[in-house]
């Protein structure tokens, strides 16, 4: 049997923020989502991730592994990925179970589980490069469904532009390509670097189990879905702003009433809101969300996004910069 490296690929992927929130999962073994969300998919911000095939070596099996910015990661968070990526190569002679296994190093120029979606660029990086480096031909909702179950944002992260994944989907689909709203922008405002502490995933579980307001929250999602889509069609920022608003603020309903509570936000961030807050009142169109992490970002337009990311980076310990529209994930050359 061979044990030299038999391939080797290098993907890029970049963050999807949601409009509209997926929090929470009607099936955690196959990581299905519960809600459905609406998303932008951010340039300016990116992973990139390099797999290479490792195949048995006299009758032992290597084990998979992933390298973080330098960091080894936890096997377990990629077993069920990398185990569907086998199956799938089945047919190329990569057997499930046992066999090849899958070397990942992978760099975000961003920081990573910090609520800046690095786990959905990531998982999509990944996805495609595994893909690759397997020597399979497969269309990207196959691996939009592949990189779902490393991460159900990641499944959105395969495509460029405004991607929607709808509840109990297992991939998603592309609504409207980067170039589609080429006015829009996201002025990311950082108000930490730090990991936090509680995992979305485990957020998620804990809101489930516990918040009086989680039923409520997965009810009205389909309700916010509808109105979301309908103004982006219209590309009307002054309607689709308020619901994106009242999408990230509704989540964190279902956080704040968890037991116990699960708090992302710090000063920085509370003072971002109330900011633009003000600056809605000034009238700039200045709609801010968050997920699970203390960062803030605002939907806006691009004649105004230097003044909005100017005023919150007045504010102490907040760092912005500017988003445009993203691509969809592709292969580098090696």
């Amino acid at each position: 049997m061979k044990t030299e490296t038999t391939s080797r690929a290098r993907a890029i992927a970049h963050p999807s923020l949601a409009m509209v929130k997926y929090w929470g999962k009607k099936d955690s073994i196959r990581n299905i989502p519960a809600t459905p969300s609406l998303a932008l998919t951010l340039d300016g911000l990116s992973s990139r991730t390099e797999v290479t095939i490792v195949p048995e070596q006299n009758g032992g099996h290597p084990e998979d592994s992933v390298i973080l910015n330098g960091i080894p990661q936890d096997p377990e968070r990629y077993t069920g990925f990398f185990q569907a990526v086998r199956l799938a190569a089945a047919g190329k002679g990569l057997p499930s179970g046992t066999g090849p296994a899958f070397r990942a190093v992978s760099t975000s120029d961003f920081p990573v589980a910090a609520g800046l979606a690095s786990s959905a660029s990531g998982f999509a990086a990944l996805a495609l490069a595994s893909v690759a480096a397997a020597g399979l031909e497969m269309p990207l909702p196959k691996i939009s469904a592949l990189a779902r179950i490393g991460s159900a944002s990641a499944a959105r992260s395969l495509w460029g532009g405004f991607v929607r994944l709808d509840a109990g989907a297992v991939a998603a689909e592309q609504i409207h390509d980067e170039t589609w709203w080429p006015e829009i922008r996201v002025v990311v405002a950082r108000t930490s670097s730090s990991p936090k502490k509680v995992s979305s995933r485990k957020a998620m579980e804990r809101c489930r189990s516990t918040s009086p307001f989680y039923d409520a929250w997965v009810e009205n999602a389909p309700v916010l879905m509808e109105m979301a889509t309908e103004a982006l069609e219209d590309r009307d920022l002054a309607v689709l702003g308020p619901v994106i608003r009242m999408s990230y603020m509704r989540m964190f309903a279902s956080m704040l009433s968890a037991d116990p509570p699960v708090l992302y936000w710090n000063e920085g961030s509370i003072a971002a809101i109330r900011r633009c807050a003000e600056l809605r009142s000034d009238g700039l169109q200045a709609w801010e969300t968050m997920d699970a992490g203390p960062q803030v970002k605002v939907f806006c337009t691009a004649n105004e996004s230097g003044d909005i990311a100017q005023e919150l980076g007045r504010l102490p310990s907040v760092e912005t910069f500017i988003c445009s529209p993203g691509p969809s994930a592709c292969l580098l050359d090696i």
